[in-house]
């Protein structure tokens, strides 16, 4: 290989590094530099830090100590095998100083240098936090029923979505993936979220697990930075029946398990499974609930027929034994009053509802 001067003190070398030879290359050289002071801006209330001008989720406080000190540390681009250390020690709550350790490769060259840095921190309320403060919401979630109330048990379910789906959103960066405010009423229940794509997400799970749908509607609310601001209004539309529901459809009794993207149930006149779209109900009626059903007294069981007492005149009467059930003479059985008469609940459909 032919050899070249060095320029700076005249040498041969094989090659030149930076335009000079290794000797002089690593006569002046760091391997990394530091600022003796560097500031970190987190967030009093939830912890978040400052970074490149957004508020961003990071750790605890020495995480976002260590991501400060990272982000300011210049190492060579011609080091490899690079391996950091932090001793930090925390001077007051405002304060900590770090000794920094780089171990490294340079050209085959094992190279270890030390650095010390002071991490000043400010605390300030970050945007997600001012705007939880001061009541923001970019969306409205009403959540109705069809030609009824939602439950006490629905409205339940909801908020449980609704926080399962926001604590998921929080965790992937959705900064404004909160609640400002809930309101329940008569008619259903009003959540004010933060994220209009959170809330979204929101209807979206709700719809999956107690079917329904929902429809979307935005207003113009004002403008900021020359660019309009809406606030969108989701209607969260509850199906009209839901699990338990007992409902006469033209001629089947369905005890109703889900409503969904499909309706899933159990006829109730021969126990056969029921599974039909969302629109195959339409117009059926609600005869009754399994919370509400009646007790009626069992008096004999002969074959596949049950005897009991009419709940209402007390009378005997004989109706069909449903597959599930283990009750005995004596023991007091769900039924409910049908266009087909008394009929006996199975006992599985009760189990399951009640999980």
């Amino acid at each position: 290989m032919k050899n070249t001067i060095c320029p700076k003190c005249g040498n041969e070398t094989q090659e030149l590094y930076d335009g000079r030879c290794k000797d002089c290359f690593f006569e002046n050289f760091k391997l990394a530099e530091l600022p003796l002071v560097l500031h970190a801006k987190i967030c009093a209330t939830c912890g978040a830090r400052f970074n490149k001008n957004k508020w961003a989720n990071t750790g605890s406080i020495e995480d976002i100590v260590f991501n400060t000190i990272e982000d300011a540390l210049f190492i060579h681009d011609r080091a490899e095998d690079i391996e950091i250390y932090f001793e930090p020690r925390q001077l007051s709550p405002h304060m900590y100083r770090v000794k920094v350790e780089i171990n490294a490769s340079v050209m085959g060259m094992p190279l270890h240098q030390k650095l010390k840095t002071e991490v000043r921190i400010t605390r300030e309320a970050c945007d997600a936090c001012s705007r939880i403060s001061g009541g923001y919401f970019e969306a409205i979630i009403q959540i109705r029923a069809t030609n009824r109330q939602p439950s006490p048990e629905e409205i339940q379910k909801c908020m449980r979505i609704t926080n399962e789906v926001l604590e998921r959103m929080h965790k992937k960066g959705d900064r404004f993936a909160f609640i400002s405010n809930s309101a329940e009423d008569k008619d259903g229940l009003d959540i004010y979220v933060g994220s209009t794509n959170a809330s979204r997400h929101i209807c979206k799970e709700i719809e999956s697990y107690l079917g329904g749908s929902f429809s979307e509607s935005p207003t113009l609310f004002g403008r900021k930075e020359g660019k309009d601001v809406y606030r969108n209004t989701f209607s969260m539309r509850l199906p009209e029946f839901s699990a338990g529901d007992i409902i006469e459809l033209r001629d089947r009794v369905i005890e109703v398990r889900k409503f969904g993207k499909n309706v899933t149930g159990t006829d109730l006149l021969n126990g056969s499974r029921f599974l039909a779209p969302p629109d195959e109900v339409k117009g059926a009626t609600l005869i009754a609930k399994r919370s509400t059903a009646a007790n009626a007294v069992l008096v004999a069981i002969e074959n596949n027929e049950l005897m009991v007492l009419d709940p209402d005149t007390f009378e005997t009467v004989t109706i069909k034994k449903p597959v599930l059930l283990s009750a005995k003479a004596g023991d007091e059985i769900a039924v409910v009053k049908t266009s087909h008469g008394l009929i006996a609940l199975p006992e599985e459909v009760s189990r399951k509802n009640n999980l």
